[in-house]
């Protein structure tokens, strides 16, 4: 019979797999194929999650500038438009918290962008 010279890479290799899959469900946490299987789906998962995890955000903070410029009469859309021609440069996340926490400097940006679109 020929000697194999894999040393240990082969156990370690299952072990690795079946550790990510401590905690599985019925045989996803014992045997190793369908550990396998289901570890790499996750992997697969948190990779596109990642990738979602910021268009969820942005347009949650979208959401909230929204509701913002909604109570101080002005849509979204101008409300960045004039923000731009203003020459205010603040990015989304900020805006948002802005307009939850702080809602007098939240309008006085309003204000800045409602004459930005006013001189234009």
């Amino acid at each position: 019979m020929p000697r194999v010279r894999r040393s240990t890479n082969r156990r370690d290799s299952r072990h690795k797999t079946l550790a990510l899959a401590s905690g599985y469900f019925l045989n996803k946490s014992k045997l190793y194929r369908a550990a396998q299987e289901a570890v790499e789906k996750a992997l697969r998962y948190g990779y596109v999650g990642r990738k979602r995890k910021k268009r969820d955000f942005r347009r949650l903070f979208i959401v909230r500038i929204n509701a913002g410029c909604r109570l101080n009469a002005i849509s979204y859309s101008k409300f960045i438009g004039g923000l731009k021609k203003a020459g205010i440069a603040l990015n989304r996340k900020m805006l948002a918290d802005l307009a939850a926490n702080e809602p007098t400097a939240f309008s006085n940006l309003v204000e800045k962008a409602k004459a930005a679109l006013t001189v234009a």
